[in-house]
């Protein structure tokens, strides 16, 4: 346990160190990924390493890093970065309990499914791919979206969006986070009663939006900007009927896995008892569903929607990957 969390440190500092270069190399505006004292940024990056219910967290960090190191304009300078990028990320993998390492997996339905062959042609840098990713909580999804990005060596996108659009806002970000809680949503509840200095502030600084319908129409605007300037994937967030109602090409995914699998995985990952990880997946569930109706006026999770729904449980994590990228061999090219 001891050397395990040496190695987490380890680890941990070189992620931070990693954070400073590429903020040097890229000189951006934007600022660096973490902002806080050396000492205690390390300490949390290492915590994160070896809690597996924050584990996404550490994904989306990493995920911003790579995403700013992708910019860096000198080849060499682009290059060396992603190679200790990469080298980070592999060792991250190797360490017990860290993000990506609970399989999702069916044992007798992927007896069926052990076709997937290794693809022959890789995605040719001029294709513009913009690939959104909708998810059933437990089903693995986010970990095959941050797997496929990084394969495809194109940005991920899930908290970091909502990062950009607090920025914009100048809102707290608990009212919206990306933690799939959804609890910042919150037109099927009872309204708390707002002062009416309060009432004027935020009706100032939404333009008289409610602040949810607000951050909803900036984080649309948001994913139609990164849609038409690069190739990404981006996680949840109604991408994919956002690209569908303003005509911009992309490929839409849905990733599920039977009740019973995510209720595994999520006692697994998240450290629960049954009665807890039943009444947590019910609840994410029921919240997905209603954001996602409420803004699309679609049916979440209804095949047609989609170009490909997979339940990853008959795969495993690696091989729905396999399986997208061989799907998207067929479409791009």
């Amino acid at each position: 346990m001891q050397d395990n969390q040496e190695k987490c440190k380890e680890l941990a500092t070189r992620i931070y160190n990693l954070d400073e270069e590429v903020y040097k190399c890229v000189g951006s505006s934007l600022g660096r990924t973490f902002t806080g004292q050396k000492e205690t940024t390390i300490r949390h990056l290492a915590a994160l390493m070896y809690t597996k219910p924050d584990g996404h967290l550490l994904r989306s960090e990493m995920a911003l890093i790579s995403n700013m190191a992708r910019t860096i304009r000198d080849k060499d300078e682009r290059k060396r970065l992603m190679i200790e990028y990469d080298s980070i990320l592999k060792e991250i993998e190797l360490l017990p309990d860290t993000f990506g390492k609970t399989d999702i997996v069916d044992k007798e339905r992927i007896q069926l499914n052990n076709l997937i062959a290794r693809r022959k042609n890789e995605i040719s840098e001029n294709d513009h791919l913009i690939i959104c990713i909708s998810r059933t909580q437990g089903s693995g999804g986010n970990d095959i979206g941050f797997e496929l990005a990084d394969q495809l060596q194109i940005n991920y996108y899930d908290a970091e969006i909502f990062d950009q659009v607090m920025k914009r806002l100048q809102a707290d970000k608990n009212a919206v986070g990306d933690a799939g809680s959804f609890e910042g949503f919150d037109k099927y509840r009872k309204k708390k009663h707002t002062d009416l200095k309060t009432w004027f502030r935020e009706f100032n600084r939404y333009h008289g939006l409610p602040k949810q319908d607000a951050v909803f129409f900036n984080m649309s605007d948001l994913i139609c900007e990164l849609a038409k300037s690069e190739d990404c994937v981006i996680m949840g967030r109604c991408a994919d009927a956002i690209l569908k109602n303003n005509h911009i090409p992309h490929i839409s995914l849905f990733i599920s896995a039977p009740f019973q699998v995510r209720v595994q995985h999520v006692m697994d990952i998240r450290n629960m008892n049954l009665k807890q990880a039943v009444r947590f997946l019910k609840q994410m569930d029921k919240q997905h569903k209603k954001y996602y109706e409420f803004y699309t006026g679609e049916k979440w999770g209804k095949p047609e929607n989609y170009d490909l729904c997979i339940n990853s449980a008959n795969y495993g994590l690696k091989d729905t990957i396999e399986l997208i990228r061989r799907m998207l061999d067929q479409k791009v090219h």
